[in-house]
């Protein structure tokens, strides 16, 4: 999709305000030239206050790429800010990353041969651009996931692999925990951890391209 102005991205800065390897291999995959400036944005936001998942996800990516804008102000400021994050709902509760093995078991144990969704919040800021139309997108991408039904041994010797510490829900399914799924509804990448489709509609746009 952005094949016919990947030329006039290539000479942006970009930064992906995010440290997530996930994210920059979907980024990288698709031939986007940017720059990782992980967030200090200390996801503490208060869930309480939020009407919904999404929305709490989308305010989190944009405080990520608020953080990051200010910190890169001045003379080679960015041309575009990437900001996002993923959060995987359980009927109310939200989950994000496991505090450690046995929360990661708890956390796969409830979301045991029941389906799920996986929100991911995007911003896209242009300080550049800073008027109405041009300084700050949001947006997201939900999709629904099933988990096959596992037996506790199949729960635990997953967490031992490792994977479950940085990954919301406490699996990933572009790797070994791609073989707990038993199916997907929606976008594929946006359970990786970036919607990719959405991304490059909404930049399209935002560049006034579409």
């Amino acid at each position: 999709m952005l094949q016919p102005i990947i030329s006039e991205l290539s000479s942006m800065r970009i930064i992906l305000a995010s440290g997530s390897p996930r994210r920059k291999d979907v980024l990288s995959k698709i031939g986007l030239k940017f720059e990782v400036v992980p967030s200090t944005f200390e996801e503490n936001l208060d869930k309480s206050l939020f009407n919904s998942a999404k929305d709490y996800a989308k305010e989190t990516a944009l405080k990520k790429a608020e953080e990051v804008a200010q910190r890169l102000q001045g003379a080679n400021q960015p041309d575009l800010i990437i900001g996002a994050d993923t959060v995987v709902v359980l009927g109310d509760t939200i989950l994000e990353k496991p505090r450690d093995d046995e929360h990661a078991y708890e956390m796969l144990s409830q979301l045991n041969g029941s389906s799920h969704y996986v929100h991911t919040g995007v911003a896209l800021l242009t300080p550049k651009r800073g008027d109405k139309t041009f300084g700050k997108v949001q947006f997201h991408e939900t999709t629904e996931v099933k988990l096959a039904d596992l037996s506790p041994e199949i729960i635990r010797a997953y967490v031992a692999t490792g994977e479950s510490l940085d990954k919301a829900g406490g699996y990933g399914i572009q790797e070994i925990g791609g073989t707990l799924v038993q199916s997907v509804s929606g976008d594929y990448f946006n359970v990786v951890g970036f919607p990719l489709h959405s991304f490059c509609k909404q930049l399209l746009q935002l560049l006034g391209k579409r």
